[in-house]
């Protein structure tokens, strides 16, 4: 079954592949995409659906296989990496920044977003996964005193996501400094997977 989700932004893509993944009890389903963020989202996808898979780079788009029900058939190098990416899903504290800073004075809330990160990656009481939406994606582009804070932390093992739309909407799009490219359906997925979401 061949998918061809080029030009659709996330969530769309995993959720036509979930779809498509769903109606089989085995086979193969190949879907093409055209960013990198969707990549990464079916490939966790396929991990947490204990499908393994595979991504090959075309001219100008990516081919993500997801294959269900013939593990047999997968090589020893796919099987890890599906596994490894699966092992991930065992995720304790997802946390959600819905803006740049913390309150209502601009000013006195950027001190306070920036000390707060800095006490995190301190304590190393960090988060599996940061997900930043709305004005919360400022701090991923173009706050220069959190940005390597961030770095450090994502060094440490914290996975980081900023949501694609929020960043089209603030003309920030090619302005990603750490992280990668997210999609609401993190937000959806740690609700279930998670055992705690935290909302800044």
């Amino acid at each position: 079954m061949l998918i061809d989700a080029r030009g659709l932004g996330c969530p769309k893509p995993v959720m036509m592949a979930e779809d498509a993944v769903s109606k089989i009890t085995e086979g193969i389903v190949d879907i093409l995409v055209d960013n990198e963020a969707s990549v990464e989202n079916l490939s966790r996808f396929a991990a947490k659906s204990g499908c393994y898979f595979k991504v090959e780079k075309q001219d100008d788009c990516w081919l993500v296989r997801i294959v269900k029900g013939y593990p047999c058939e997968i090589s020893s190098e796919l099987k890890a990496k599906s596994e490894e990416l699966e092992e991930k899903t065992e995720k304790d504290v997802l946390l959600v920044i819905s803006t740049d800073a913390m309150g209502k004075e601009e000013s006195l809330g950027r001190v306070l977003m920036k000390g707060f990160f800095e006490t995190m990656k301190v304590t190393k009481e960090i988060p599996h996964t940061m997900f930043f939406l709305n004005a919360g994606v400022k701090l991923t582009t173009s706050n220069e005193e959190v940005i390597p804070i961030l770095k450090e932390m994502e060094a440490m093992g914290v996975e980081i996501f900023s949501c694609g739309t929020c960043l089209k909407y603030y003309n920030l799009e090619s302005e990603l400094k750490v992280g990668y490219r997210g999609a609401t359906n993190h937000i959806v997925e740690g609700i279930k997977d998670f055992q705690k979401v935290v909302w800044i």
